[in-house]
Protein backbone atom coordinates (compact mmCIF):
# COMPACT_ATOMS: atom_id res chain seq x y z
CA UNK A 1 0.00 0.00 0.00
CA UNK A 2 1.57 3.63 -0.90
CA UNK A 3 2.44 5.48 1.66
CA UNK A 4 0.05 8.88 1.94
CA UNK A 5 1.30 12.29 0.32
CA UNK A 6 2.60 14.32 3.09
CA UNK A 7 1.21 18.14 2.65
CA UNK A 8 1.56 21.43 3.78
CA UNK A 9 -1.20 23.14 5.13
CA UNK A 10 -2.60 26.36 4.48
CA UNK A 11 -2.47 29.82 6.77
CA UNK A 12 1.00 27.63 8.15
CA UNK A 13 4.61 28.61 7.64
CA UNK A 14 5.80 27.60 4.06
CA UNK A 15 8.67 24.57 4.69
CA UNK A 16 11.67 26.25 4.05
CA UNK A 17 14.03 24.86 1.42
CA UNK A 18 17.62 25.55 -0.11
CA UNK A 19 18.20 24.19 -3.45
CA UNK A 20 20.67 24.60 -6.64
CA UNK A 21 18.71 26.53 -9.20
CA UNK A 22 19.68 28.14 -12.75
CA UNK A 23 20.36 31.22 -10.87
CA UNK A 24 22.51 29.92 -7.80
CA UNK A 25 21.56 28.23 -4.35
CA UNK A 26 18.12 29.98 -3.60
CA UNK A 27 16.82 29.67 -0.04
CA UNK A 28 13.19 30.25 0.25
CA UNK A 29 13.80 32.33 3.85
CA UNK A 30 15.52 34.59 1.52
CA UNK A 31 12.73 36.34 0.00
CA UNK A 32 11.16 37.26 3.14
CA UNK A 33 9.07 40.50 2.56
CA UNK A 34 7.62 39.44 -0.97
CA UNK A 35 5.74 37.51 -1.99
CA UNK A 36 6.55 33.75 -3.92
CA UNK A 37 4.48 31.87 -6.73
CA UNK A 38 6.14 28.40 -6.26
CA UNK A 39 5.29 26.09 -8.85
CA UNK A 40 6.21 22.72 -10.24
CA UNK A 41 5.98 21.33 -13.72
CA UNK A 42 6.50 17.51 -14.90
CA UNK A 43 9.60 17.51 -16.67
CA UNK A 44 11.71 19.66 -19.05
CA UNK A 45 11.23 19.78 -22.64
CA UNK A 46 7.98 18.98 -22.17
CA UNK A 47 5.20 20.29 -24.38
CA UNK A 48 2.60 21.49 -21.96
CA UNK A 49 5.01 22.60 -19.27
CA UNK A 50 6.93 24.46 -22.13
CA UNK A 51 3.69 27.16 -22.70
CA UNK A 52 3.60 26.99 -19.44
CA UNK A 53 7.25 28.65 -18.43
CA UNK A 54 6.54 30.59 -21.59
CA UNK A 55 3.04 31.99 -20.32
CA UNK A 56 5.17 32.54 -16.69
CA UNK A 57 7.56 34.19 -18.39
CA UNK A 58 5.78 36.56 -20.61
CA UNK A 59 3.88 37.66 -17.97
CA UNK A 60 6.66 38.04 -14.84
CA UNK A 61 6.60 41.78 -15.32
CA UNK A 62 2.90 41.81 -13.99
CA UNK A 63 3.73 39.53 -10.84
CA UNK A 64 7.20 41.99 -10.70
CA UNK A 65 4.49 44.53 -10.04
CA UNK A 66 2.57 42.53 -7.44
CA UNK A 67 5.95 42.57 -5.27
CA UNK A 68 5.83 38.43 -6.34
CA UNK A 69 8.80 35.80 -6.78
CA UNK A 70 8.41 33.42 -9.10
CA UNK A 71 10.11 29.98 -8.64
CA UNK A 72 10.20 27.21 -11.25
CA UNK A 73 11.08 23.69 -10.39
CA UNK A 74 11.36 20.16 -11.69
CA UNK A 75 13.05 16.74 -11.19
CA UNK A 76 15.75 17.72 -13.89
CA UNK A 77 19.00 18.74 -13.58
CA UNK A 78 20.59 22.56 -13.83
CA UNK A 79 21.93 21.39 -17.20
CA UNK A 80 18.76 20.23 -18.27
CA UNK A 81 16.73 23.72 -17.39
CA UNK A 82 19.62 25.88 -18.77
CA UNK A 83 19.30 23.98 -22.43
CA UNK A 84 15.40 24.10 -22.18
CA UNK A 85 15.34 28.04 -21.37
CA UNK A 86 18.18 28.45 -24.29
CA UNK A 87 15.47 26.41 -26.41
CA UNK A 88 12.01 28.35 -25.08
CA UNK A 89 14.10 31.82 -26.00
CA UNK A 90 15.16 30.06 -29.46
CA UNK A 91 11.45 28.93 -30.24
CA UNK A 92 9.56 30.52 -28.79
CA UNK A 93 11.21 34.03 -27.81
CA UNK A 94 10.56 34.62 -24.66
CA UNK A 95 13.42 35.12 -21.76
CA UNK A 96 12.96 32.72 -18.74
CA UNK A 97 14.05 35.42 -16.13
CA UNK A 98 12.85 33.25 -12.75
CA UNK A 99 14.77 30.80 -11.34
CA UNK A 100 14.50 26.79 -11.86
CA UNK A 101 14.96 24.63 -8.93
CA UNK A 102 16.86 21.43 -9.72
CA UNK A 103 15.24 19.30 -7.33
CA UNK A 104 17.34 16.52 -8.62
CA UNK A 105 17.26 14.83 -4.55
CA UNK A 106 13.59 15.40 -4.27
CA UNK A 107 13.66 17.57 -1.30
CA UNK A 108 11.52 20.68 -2.16
CA UNK A 109 9.32 17.73 -4.12
CA UNK A 110 8.62 15.87 -0.85
CA UNK A 111 8.50 18.45 1.15
CA UNK A 112 5.39 20.02 -0.45
CA UNK A 113 3.46 16.50 -1.39
CA UNK A 114 4.57 17.42 -5.57
CA UNK A 115 5.28 13.57 -5.98
CA UNK A 116 1.72 11.47 -6.37
CA UNK A 117 2.77 7.69 -7.57
CA UNK A 118 -1.39 7.32 -9.03
CA UNK A 119 0.25 10.22 -11.37
CA UNK A 120 4.04 9.44 -11.56
CA UNK A 121 6.35 8.11 -9.21
CA UNK A 122 8.97 9.84 -11.24
CA UNK A 123 7.96 13.50 -11.94
CA UNK A 124 6.19 16.07 -9.73
CA UNK A 125 2.56 17.09 -10.52
CA UNK A 126 1.87 20.89 -11.60
CA UNK A 127 1.61 22.13 -8.28
CA UNK A 128 1.59 25.89 -7.28
CA UNK A 129 2.07 27.54 -4.14
CA UNK A 130 1.02 31.20 -3.36
CA UNK A 131 3.38 32.15 0.24
CA UNK A 132 2.88 35.56 1.42
CA UNK A 133 5.15 38.17 2.45
CA UNK A 134 5.73 36.53 5.86
CA UNK A 135 6.09 33.48 4.68
CA UNK A 136 3.01 31.82 5.32
CA UNK A 137 0.88 29.32 2.89
CA UNK A 138 -1.79 31.03 1.43
CA UNK A 139 -2.98 28.80 -1.46
CA UNK A 140 -2.26 25.42 -3.23
CA UNK A 141 -3.38 24.47 -6.60
CA UNK A 142 -3.23 21.19 -8.11
CA UNK A 143 -3.38 19.93 -11.71
CA UNK A 144 -2.83 16.38 -13.36
CA UNK A 145 0.05 15.71 -15.40
CA UNK A 146 -2.23 16.05 -19.14
CA UNK A 147 -3.75 19.18 -18.36
CA UNK A 148 -2.01 23.13 -18.24
CA UNK A 149 -2.33 25.89 -15.60
CA UNK A 150 -4.12 29.15 -16.48
CA UNK A 151 -1.35 31.95 -15.52
CA UNK A 152 -3.83 34.44 -15.90
CA UNK A 153 -5.88 32.26 -12.83
CA UNK A 154 -2.65 32.29 -10.73
CA UNK A 155 -2.13 36.40 -11.27
CA UNK A 156 -5.60 36.44 -9.98
CA UNK A 157 -5.09 34.71 -6.64
CA UNK A 158 -1.93 36.07 -5.78
CA UNK A 159 -3.80 39.65 -6.79
CA UNK A 160 -7.31 38.46 -4.71
CA UNK A 161 -5.14 37.48 -1.51
CA UNK A 162 -3.10 40.65 -1.45
CA UNK A 163 -6.60 42.36 -1.48
CA UNK A 164 -7.99 39.82 1.68
CA UNK A 165 -4.68 40.54 3.64
CA UNK A 166 -4.40 44.23 3.22
CA UNK A 167 -8.12 45.28 3.70
CA UNK A 168 -9.58 42.54 5.93
CA UNK A 169 -11.94 41.60 3.15
CA UNK A 170 -13.09 38.45 1.31
CA UNK A 171 -13.27 38.00 -2.53
CA UNK A 172 -15.83 36.30 -4.47
CA UNK A 173 -15.59 33.99 -7.43
CA UNK A 174 -14.29 35.47 -10.13
CA UNK A 175 -13.23 38.85 -8.36
CA UNK A 176 -10.87 40.85 -10.56
CA UNK A 177 -9.15 44.72 -9.13
CA UNK A 178 -11.38 46.38 -9.43
CA UNK A 179 -14.34 44.46 -8.20
CA UNK A 180 -16.37 44.76 -5.54
CA UNK A 181 -15.39 43.08 -2.18
CA UNK A 182 -17.14 41.51 0.60
CA UNK A 183 -17.21 42.35 4.13
CA UNK A 184 -16.88 39.33 6.87
CA UNK A 185 -20.56 39.03 8.00
CA UNK A 186 -21.18 40.02 11.77
CA UNK A 187 -20.97 37.48 14.56
CA UNK A 188 -23.31 38.90 16.91
CA UNK A 189 -27.09 39.35 16.61
CA UNK A 190 -25.87 43.50 17.65
CA UNK A 191 -24.38 43.68 14.54
CA UNK A 192 -26.08 41.76 12.50
CA UNK A 193 -29.38 44.08 13.01
CA UNK A 194 -26.78 47.19 12.56
CA UNK A 195 -25.37 45.54 9.39
CA UNK A 196 -28.73 45.98 7.51
CA UNK A 197 -29.29 49.28 7.87
CA UNK A 198 -25.63 49.89 6.86
CA UNK A 199 -25.83 52.28 4.06
CA UNK A 200 -22.38 52.42 3.03
CA UNK A 201 -22.45 48.93 2.30
CA UNK A 202 -24.21 47.44 -0.41
CA UNK A 203 -26.27 45.06 1.59
CA UNK A 204 -28.35 41.85 0.52
CA UNK A 205 -28.89 40.73 3.93
CA UNK A 206 -27.15 40.61 7.30
CA UNK A 207 -24.68 38.02 6.37
CA UNK A 208 -23.83 39.18 2.68
CA UNK A 209 -22.72 42.53 1.97
CA UNK A 210 -20.40 43.85 -0.66
CA UNK A 211 -18.82 47.40 -0.47
CA UNK A 212 -16.51 49.31 -3.13
CA UNK A 213 -12.68 49.45 -2.37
Amino acid sequence: MEAAVSLPRLNEPAPDFEQNSTQGPIKLSSYRGKWVVLFSHPADFTPVCTTELSEFARRSPEFEKLGVQLIGLSIDSVYSHIAWIRNMEQHFGVKVKYPLLADLDMKVAQKYGMIHPGASSTATVRCVFVIDDEGMLKAMIYYPLTNGRSVNEVLRIVQSLQTSKKQGVATPEGWKPGDKVIQPPPLTLEDAEKRVKDKTLDVTDWYFSKKQL
